[in-house]
């Protein structure tokens, strides 16, 4: 009897452990489809909109690591964040710019990511991070000029709309690119070491080639987003966009 009581108290430890484990690891599902686990792990679309402009929607969340903007969403004018660090890190340029700088809980995230790429023999180097409204007014401008409306608006964001601007996003580049943000960067060792290993650091690619219809962005191996973990993890494993988590419906 006594033996029967005391398996009885162990079985509902054990239950109570495993339900505060998946309480506390929301990518850990038993039953749960892959819809209700995005559901719980990313925001809804409506619920981080303070307001719509015109055809775009304003984030109310522009201080979330797993804040969305895209055509379709903008972050408010001129919104710097308040934490922009430089990590420590190679850069393919010298001296203390701008451009250099990632919220803090990325920039971390980066130099540990640049530290498990050179134990596996993986020499990488960032080329831009932080940009600003006015900067990236002035290179959308730019391409808009040289490269057309259609190529600019397939390739550049316009201003306010750039990942770049929450200071969560990077690109990459290596020496065997000649320090260019090329597509060439997917054939070399460097860019798929990063394809393959991002998510451990909680980066994703955010532009991948065979999404380019849901981003509406052409094919970006070089620039990665930092959205932390499980969450990097869920999307690489279920080859997912921060849209198609968070969809407009």
């Amino acid at each position: 009897m006594r033996r029967h009581y005391l398996f009885s108290i162990s079985g509902v430890l054990l239950i109570a452990a495993i339900a505060m484990t998946l309480w506390k690891n929301p990518a850990i599902y038993f039953h749960a489809s892959d819809e209700d686990a995005s559901k719980q792990l990313f925001p809804s679309y409506w619920s981080t909109v303070e307001k719509r402009e015109g055809a775009i929607d304003v984030v109310n969340n522009p201080d979330s690591i797993l804040v969305l903007v895209n055509k379709e969403r903008k972050l408010p004018d001129f919104y710097v964040p308040n934490d922009l660090t430089i990590p420590n890190v190679r850069f393919s340029f010298d001296g203390d710019k701008e451009k250099m700088k990632m919220r803090k809980e990325a920039a971390a995230s980066l130099e540990n990511l640049f530290k498990g790429a050179e134990q596996d023999g993986i020499y990488l180097f960032a080329v831009s991070a932080f940009r600003s409204y006015d900067r990236q007014k002035a290179l959308h401008t730019m391409y808009r000029r040289t490269e057309g409306e259609a190529a600019a608006a397939a390739s550049s964001a316009s201003p306010g709309t750039s990942e770049h601007q929450t200071g969560l996003a990077v690109d990459l580049t290596a020496q065997s690119v000649k320090f260019e943000v090329t597509p060439a960067f997917e054939k070399v060792k460097e860019g798929q070491w990063l394809a393959r290993h991002a998510h451990e650091f909680g980066f994703i690619i955010r532009y991948p080639k065979d999404k380019t219809a849901v981003t509406g962005y052409t094919y970006e191996p070089w620039h990665i987003r930092y959205v932390g973990n499980p969450h990097a993890t869920y999307l690489y494993e279920h080859r997912l966009t921060l849209e198609e988590v968070m969809p407009k419906k």
